[in-house]
């Protein structure tokens, strides 16, 4: 049984060529990738009618999947959400969502944001895959917790972690994740080192590969790309 993941900080649907909200094209990306199953970061909820309205619901019915869930790190204005979401082809037995510890003291100048982590158990064909979806903060000490927060709901076995960590591949903030997981970047076709790996940010002119999706040791990664 072969699955195709694919992680998508989408900047809550927006389309920059046109600036505005863009369900369609970003479906169409997902689309041409032939993604399965799908982790989503910067996604909107907005309560009752609007131009964002509940975008995980909304691409999910552009792709034609039934499942998704939505994980809200942060209320906006009048109930609405913003945080991670989650597609899917296959069914979802179970989700949650696990707020990141805000670091007691903020260590640094730089600007500090609510995360968390989406935590999701799907039905692939009769066989049970863990999920986790995540968005790290910019600052190390947000980082810090979020890869506590990573390893404290890291399951044992049959399990994919992805998102935008908003860390280079030599950071030592990911040592922790790299013990237990394998990087799937390792399959990057013509990639023979960190250094020289392809790049993720931002999408139009890469400088930095801060995307990631890594895999438990009990699950063959076939290819990967970016």
């Amino acid at each position: 049984m072969q699955i195709r993941l694919m992680s998508f900080n989408t900047q809550s649907c927006k389309n920059y060529i046109e600036q505005k909200t863009d369900i369609a094209i970003m479906a169409k990306a997902i689309a041409q990738c032939g993604a399965e199953i799908i982790g989503l970061q910067e996604m909107y909820e907005q309560n009752g009618e609007g131009s964002f309205g509940r975008q995980t619901k909304l691409l999910a019915e552009k792709l034609g999947y039934e499942h998704y869930y939505f994980a809200k790190a942060i209320t906006i204005g009048n109930g609405n959400g913003y945080g991670n979401g989650l597609i899917s082809k296959y069914p979802i037995l179970s989700a949650e969502t696990v707020l990141i510890p805000k670091p007691e003291v903020r260590g640094y100048d730089g600007y500090y944001e609510d995360r968390c982590l989406l935590k999701a158990t799907l039905d692939v064909n009769g066989t049970k895959l863990n999920v986790l979806v995540i968005h790290f903060g910019l600052n190390p000490d947000e980082a810090e917790n979020a890869v506590k927060t990573v390893i404290a709901n890291l399951p044992g076995e049959k399990t994919v972690l992805m998102g935008d960590f908003n860390l280079p591949p030599e950071s030592q903030l990911l040592l922790p994740i790299r013990e237990k997981l394998f990087d799937t970047a390792a399959l990057f076709a013509g990639v023979t080192a960190p250094e020289n790996t392809k790049l993720s940010h931002p999408s139009d002119a890469p400088k930095v590969k801060i995307d990631y999706i890594f895999t438990s040791p009990d699950i063959k990664v076939l290819c990967a790309d970016i």
